[in-house]
């Protein structure tokens, strides 16, 4: 059983960064789809970000695509989501997720990802 540990949330100022990270236990970052979504208070989850087992093929959502970047450490067996020039509007919980079995768009829907993190808070001041 994957089980997923995120951390590296905070309260952070406006145009400011923050480094989350996903230490994956139970199974290696190079067997999985591993993405990134967050939740925001009243709103539904949002992909974010996404990297197949390969390492490659990594795209990202609308909304932080050149602001945040997604990345891994085999040898940690640790997923990052690297975010940069933050706004108050990625005020949100983040999570990472595990999946065998997406493909493109498929991935950007939440429900195609097996195992979940139980989130990390990230706050964002103005």
């Amino acid at each position: 059983q994957v089980q997923l540990v995120e951390s590296g949330g905070g309260l952070v100022q406006a145009g400011g960064s923050l480094r989350l990270s996903c230490e994956a236990s139970g199974g290696s970052v190079m067997d999985y789809v591993t993405s990134w979504f967050r939740r925001a208070p009243g709103k539904e989850r949002e992909f974010l970000a996404r990297m197949r087992g390969s390492g490659g093929n990594i795209f990202y959502g609308e909304s932080v695509k050149g602001r945040f970047t997604i990345s891994r450490d085999n040898a940690k067996n640790t997923v990052y989501l690297q975010m940069n020039r933050l706004k108050v509007e990625d005020t949100a919980v983040y999570y990472c997720a595990f999946g065998t079995a997406c493909l493109g768009a498929e991935c950007y829907d939440g429900s195609r990802y097996e195992y979940w993190g139980r989130g990390t808070q990230v706050t964002v001041s103005s």
